[in-house]
């Protein structure tokens, strides 16, 4: 059934943005963090996201529409990668791992940056949840055809 199919699509596209609004949040709530059990300050931390299938386009469309066996389409998150960025130097001589000139390494985490990540995945999610609403409507109309 093809709309198992689009619904199964829709649905690693939420669990994939789910994913990274979970990680963008770790960011921010590390954000102030100077020191982390290595001894250096947090390091932001990003998702990377990859195809569920492998292959051209032409390739997936020839299985699928040419009665070719179904394959799992999609999204995954394939890791979570560090920003090698490097960290900001800020002036306060009060805090305790400032060095001798009196400077704090702060985490490369940038709120804005941050805050932008989280609105388009959500706005990822929310058209996911769209699609995914539709495809229901569509398979419920298709099934009230029979009465």
């Amino acid at each position: 059934m093809a709309f198992l199919n689009a619904m199964n699509i829709s649905a690693s596209g939420l669990t994939a943005q789910r994913a990274r609004l979970d990680v963008i949040s770790e960011n921010i709530s590390n954000s102030n963090i100077t020191r982390t059990e290595s001894g250096d300050p947090y390091r932001r931390r990003m998702v990377v996201f990859e195809p569920r299938t492998q292959g051209s386009f032409q390739e997936i469309f020839n299985k699928t529409a040419f009665g070719g066996a179904s394959t799992q389409r999609g999204v995954i998150v394939s890791e979570i990668v560090e920003d090698e960025s490097p960290f900001k130097s800020v002036y306060d001589p009060t805090h305790p791992d400032a060095d001798e000139d009196g400077y704090v390494m702060m985490p490369n985490v940038d709120l804005l940056k941050e805050t932008i990540d989280s609105m388009e995945a959500s706005r990822a999610y929310d058209a996911n949840v769209t699609a995914f609403n539709a495809i229901k409507a569509m398979a419920t109309k298709g099934l009230e055809v029979g009465r």
